[in-house]
């Protein structure tokens, strides 16, 4: 994203937004996939799940199965319809006691490390992957998080159903979980590659501008950076002043 230049608009505006719909994107698939980042990662850092995402998520996890067995109760109470019950060991409620269970695992084992502050090196860590992950072909961290534990979740949603380990309903959340999980991983991966991107591109736009300070800049040059050249007659001063606000500029969206 390009910052704005006009007095009307607040410099790199629209990259505080793309920024907000970032952290609102991350945040929601936070919510959708807790409950399988608790068995996955089971390692992860004592701030890896902020408090608010541990209470939208439980919400979640009790209001989905109260609904979906009030909508069970009422279209059973439907004249001459047949309904077939849930062939599976593990329902939604089922999937909901693990959740609790392994907050509370997964509590106990925070609190120690928030007691023992050195034992934890970065608490926003996700954590290690499950040992299994480190046989597979080219199993970076970031391939792990956005395509290997989402196909893993999509295997799972479609083969314990058909050994009657998981009613449909249970499988079915595993694979909306499977492409949160890998929407909130690409989107984690994003903000990193943009902080980096953002300095190689000060690092390339700095030259441009002494260049336009010094009026030799051509049309290509400034084209680049989405930029256009002085009128020639411009008084110094002005340029100066134009010049250093356009760095200000630069250097606010940098250091956002």
């Amino acid at each position: 994203m390009n910052p704005s230049m006009s007095k009307s608009q607040p410099p790199a505006s629209i990259d505080h937004f793309q920024d907000s719909m970032i952290n609102i994107t991350y945040n929601v698939c936070s919510i959708v996939t807790m409950p399988v980042e608790l068995a996955l990662r089971p390692f992860h850092g004592t701030r890896y799940f902020p408090p608010i995402i541990m209470l939208l998520s439980m919400g979640m996890m009790i209001l989905i199965p109260t609904i979906l067995s009030f909508a069970g109760a009422v279209a059973g109470m439907v004249p001459f319809a047949r309904m077939q019950a849930s062939i599976g060991l593990i329902g939604f409620w089922g999937l909901s006691k693990l959740f609790f269970l392994g907050l509370l695992i997964h509590g106990f084992r925070k609190w120690r490390l928030m007691l023992h502050m050195e034992r934890e090196e970065n608490s926003m860590y996700a954590g290690p992957p499950l040992f299994f992950f480190a046989w597979l072909p080219l199993a970076s961290f970031w391939r792990v998080r956005i395509i290997f534990e989402p196909l893993l979740l999509i295997a799972l949603s479609i083969v314990l159903p058909n050994f009657f380990l998981l009613e449909p309903a249970a499988a079915n959340f595993l694979l909306i979980s499977a492409f949160f999980l890998a929407m909130k991983n690409y989107t984690h991966w994003y903000m990193e590659w943009q902080f980096i991107r953002e300095l190689m591109d000060a690092r390339f736009i700095g030259p441009k501008i002494a260049r336009l300070a010094d009026n030799p800049a051509d049309d290509e040059d400034l084209g680049s950076v989405h930029m256009a050249s002085f009128p020639k007659d411009l008084p110094p001063d002005i340029r100066r002043t134009a010049i250093a606000h356009i760095a200000r500029i630069f250097s606010a969206d940098d250091s956002k």
